[in-house]
């Protein structure tokens, strides 16, 4: 039987009824495949062959329930043994530690350079393509944006744009994201945002269009398999979880245009590209998620069709 290896961070901080991780590794066993894990800490290069202890498991049966999530047994997984395993010997292996891209995070893709087998999104391509920062190669399919530590050049954009939202480079989840308005209070937020000076953050101009929503397209090798429509949450201008489907327009064809073929370039094969009112605002490559959430909330099947495109796609 063939056999998929996933790197992950520890499986009991998964949120199993919403992680897309989990998501993937429940559509790998609906092929047939098994399912192994193991952390960035289990891998080890001996003997020219990279390594791995790691653990095949066996998902529990899970049904879509309220709130985007799914109903999975509070233990969500069936332990089935430990092993030292080559590497080589999975087809693929999934890249799916949560950002931000830290020593551990880097250290994990050197490794996994000389896996010997495909791995899902590509080593090199994660480090190439910054996830945040990629977008600036396509400035006029972004909202005006500013990248820096200066919080008086900082405060001079938000004074040009009225409003912006201030994240910290190497940010992730929403964790230190910032609304700034052009007022008495500015200056004193981006030297907290920036640590003084010393921390780069990524301003965009805000579009208050986003309480619309925020699109959320999936890509898969470069091409959209799916897109999911978010709003802000009660009382939270940053973004909440999926509440309906999206229509795909032309503003969104054309930033996938330019965006697809530095995807594929890359090995970038599972992206998450976030786009408000047609304007490109992030690329999501590290870990993308989105999709076991997606799948709960309209029954589709995003997680079975990015796994049966790699399975069924002779793996090269």
């Amino acid at each position: 039987m063939s056999r998929v290896l996933f790197v992950t961070d520890p499986l009991t901080g998964l949120l199993s009824e919403i992680d897309a991780s989990v998501g993937l590794m429940a559509a790998t066993q609906d092929l047939g495949l098994d399912v192994w894990c193991c952390e960035p800490e289990d891998l080890a290069f001996a003997d020219g062959r990279l390594h791995a202890r790691a653990r095949r498991i066996r998902l529990r049966p899970r049904v879509p329930g309220d709130d985007h999530r799914w109903i999975v047994d509070p233990v969500w997984y069936d332990d089935l043994g430990t092993a030292v395993v080559d590497v080589a010997s999975f087809a693929p292996v999934h890249l799916r530690i949560d950002p931000p891209v830290d020593a551990r995070y880097l250290h994990t893709t050197y490794l996994l350079d000389v896996a010997g087998t495909r791995v899902v999104n590509r080593p090199a391509g994660i480090r190439a393509l910054h996830e945040k920062l990629v977008a600036l190669r396509f400035p006029d399919l972004c909202p005006p944006t500013y990248v820096g530590t200066d919080p008086h050049a900082l405060r001079s954009f938000v004074a040009d744009v009225g409003t912006a939202v201030v994240k910290p480079v190497d940010g992730f989840a929403g964790h230190g994201v910032w609304l700034v308005r052009d007022d008495s209070g500015a200056i004193a937020l981006l030297e907290s945002a920036t640590s003084g000076g010393r921390r780069q953050v990524i301003a965009q101009q805000y579009l208050p269009s986003v309480a619309q929503g925020n699109k959320r397209l999936f890509l898969l090798d470069g091409e959209i398999a799916g897109a999911v429509l978010r709003r802000p949450a009660d009382g939270d201008f940053r973004i909440g979880p999926p509440v309906a489907a999206a229509e795909i327009d032309d503003h969104d064809r054309a930033i996938v245009a330019a965006l697809g073929p530095e995807l594929r370039t890359h090995g970038l094969v599972i992206a998450g590209v976030d786009v408000i009112d047609g304007r490109l605002i992030e690329v999501n490559v590290t870990c993308p998620g989105g999709m076991h959430k997606t799948d709960a909330l309209l029954g589709t099947r995003l997680s079975h069709t990015i796994v049966s495109h790699l399975f069924e796609g002779a793996l090269v």
